[in-house]
């Protein structure tokens, strides 16, 4: 549902305007609100609620009786925040979700098809630079 890699900045206020795309896309699939939470290789995920409904529902049903079920459960929810877009498309990023993504001001947001990632531009570029010789290798063993 989302794709693509748009550049963005956070304003003074710490508000991030959504990529006119996503926000075309979100519309047309009568997605008025997200979450978004602490992702993983230091960037945030943002869910359409529906996705964030079935996500959750997965994770509730790991057993609470494990120590590695119980800390994922707890770092990820805690970091959880329902935003709804205004009509300029911007939402506000709690400090804590962007000093967790180490978020200054350039940001770049990443469609994962079910799911946007919010990433530092400096960590953007590492990750992509890291990751981009591998892709053929990677896509060999994932892909049949």
């Amino acid at each position: 549902m989302f794709y693509g890699e748009y550049l963005h900045s956070i304003d003074r206020k710490g508000r991030l305007i959504l990529p006119a795309k996503i926000r075309e896309v979100a519309k047309a699939n009568f997605v008025e609100k997200f979450f978004i939470t602490r992702g993983l290789d230091k960037c945030l995920f943002m869910f359409s609620e529906e996705e964030w409904r079935m996500q959750e529902s997965k994770f509730k049903a790991m057993s609470f009786t494990k120590f590695e079920s119980r800390t994922f459960n707890r770092l990820y929810f805690s970091g959880a925040v329902e935003v709804a877009p205004d009509k300029q498309g911007r939402i506000l990023l709690p400090s804590y979700l962007k000093d967790f993504a180490e978020i200054k001001k350039e940001v770049v947001i990443v469609g994962v098809s079910n799911r946007i990632e919010i990433w530092a531009k400096d960590k953007w570029q590492e990750f992509y630079s890291s990751a981009r010789p591998s892709f053929e290798e990677i896509s060999e063993k994932l892909i049949d």
